[in-house]
């Protein structure tokens, strides 16, 4: 008899994660090399503070990077900061030989910045949260 669902804790939520990364390594097995890798790059002013920065992650093999942040303190904004965090961790994935980047921003953040960029605009999940729009973008490498 199965149980009655109930409430993960941490370890429970780590079990069901790597099931599901040894089902997607049966139909990925380029990505059986590292199937997730963590990269990322930040910019300091000149007292060492950090003023910026952009995270990812490079998947299936580390031939798509999903952009999870990019984030520059308000004073620095408009200044090319954030393009030039976004090259980097182009170049870099692209050295990696990564072929696809995607993200996904808010209606009140960044999307004609990345649309700038050259990341088109591949989904709309409406009213998240009520009243705003999530896009979701991607980037041919």
């Amino acid at each position: 008899m199965i149980n009655m669902i109930q409430p993960s804790a941490e370890t429970e939520n780590e079990f069901v994660k790597s099931q599901l990364i040894q089902y997607n390594l049966h139909h990925v097995p380029a990505a059986k090399e590292k199937p997730y890798q963590l990269i990322g790059y930040h910019i300091k002013d000149e007292a060492g503070t950090i003023i910026g920065g952009i995270c990812g992650v490079l998947y299936w093999g580390r031939t798509c990077l999903q952009i999870d942040i990019l984030w520059l303190h308000e004073s620095y904004r408009k200044q090319g900061l954030g393009s030039a965090l976004l090259r980097r961790i182009e170049q870099e994935a692209v050295a990696r030989e990564v072929h696809l980047a995607h993200l996904e921003t808010f209606d009140f953040q960044a999307k004609d910045f990345y649309i700038k960029n050259g990341y088109e605009v591949f989904g709309v999940l409406e009213d998240c949260p009520i009243g705003h729009e999530r896009y979701y973008l991607k980037k041919k490498l």
